[in-house]
């Protein structure tokens, strides 16, 4: 029985997963004849909004981490162990607001790779 038990979980999350994509599938054509152009109709543009969406993403993520990085040290009281977490979190705010600060020029340079 405690087999069993084991097994049935699993089996029951791919169930749902396997009726979920077969539904979805049928959706297919009918969203894609309602969808709209997209109004994209060269590779410099495609190129240009993907790097928006990643560097709004970075620098999302990177506020986030700069935030839990002060509330961490704040919260330290002295542990050593604790600010270097703190300090840890910081440093990895600061890489990602300079990733996100070079982002353009990777993008100039995969333009240049592509030919743009």
């Amino acid at each position: 029985m405690e087999a069993f038990k084991n097994w049935l979980r699993p089996l029951l999350v791919c169930v749902v997963a396997a009726s979920l994509l077969l539904g979805w599938a049928d959706l297919g054509p009918a969203w894609a004849q309602d969808a709209e152009d997209p109004g994209v109709s060269d590779l410099d543009t495609v190129i240009t909004n993907i790097r928006n969406w990643i560097v709004g993403l970075l620098v999302v993520l990177a506020t986030l981490l700069l935030t839990i990085g002060g509330l961490r040290y704040l919260l330290a009281g002295g542990d050593p162990g604790e600010v270097n977490k703190a300090k840890d979190t910081l440093k990895y705010a600061a890489l990602g607001y300079l990733v996100a600060t070079l982002a353009p020029i990777l993008v100039q340079i995969l333009r240049g790779f592509v030919g743009l």
